[in-house]
């Protein structure tokens, strides 16, 4: 289907730009969103006649998305989730709770301005992009850990899961040390000669 943009849409072009898209994509996502108009002959004239007001709004959105954008971008959130041993998350951290945290702490996000490649799985400093408008995206910085502990030391830049392994080997050599010094089943005193 031919679609005039009536905003830049990633990926697909700018503002003003006659375009073929997918039908679904059109009517399920252009379309409602008012990001398109379809390419007739009459939507065309329309849109000539608006186009600087389209262009104004556009621009205003875009102003506004900048100035949010601003208080937002490098914040740093936390999350505490549960997760194994080896740091892997229990769960996922989707886009859903990213903007809740975000919302919870004041920010104004949706759930689909918030773009995640993949889910978040492990614990550690996560960058997270946000895009406001379709020109502007922010990051943000999500600090997942299994208590508000280990969220300050990886803030300070420790890696918790490496700590943690090294933590678990000094016990482990020093309970070879202690068994090897005598602590392996020898009491003083109980040994007799015959």
């Amino acid at each position: 289907m031919k679609v005039i943009l009536l905003e830049r849409v990633e990926g697909r072009g700018a503002l003003g730009d006659v375009v073929v898209v997918k039908d679904g994509y059109a009517r399920n996502y252009l379309l409602p969103l008012h990001k398109a108009l379809r390419a007739n002959a009459g939507n065309m004239k329309v849109f000539e006649a608006q186009r600087a007001e389209i262009e104004a709004r556009n621009q205003r959105a875009k102003d506004q998305a900048g100035k949010s954008g601003e208080k937002l971008d490098g914040t740093r959130y936390m999350l505490i989730r549960q997760a194994g041993e080896s740091g892997q998350l229990y769960g996922s951290v989707s886009g859903r709770d990213v903007a809740d945290i975000i919302n919870a702490a004041g920010g104004k996000v949706e759930r689909s301005m918030v773009v995640l490649d993949k889910p978040i799985k492990t614990l550690g400093l996560h960058d997270v992009k946000v895009r406001l408008h379709a020109e502007v995206a922010v990051n943000v910085v999500l600090n997942i850990a299994r208590s508000e502990d280990e969220a300050e030391r990886q803030a300070r830049g420790e890696n918790i899961i490496e700590s943690q392994f090294e933590e678990d080997r000094l016990a482990a050599e020093e309970a070879a040390q202690d068994m090897l010094s005598g602590g392996a089943g020898s009491h003083e005193g109980d040994y007799v000669e015959s």
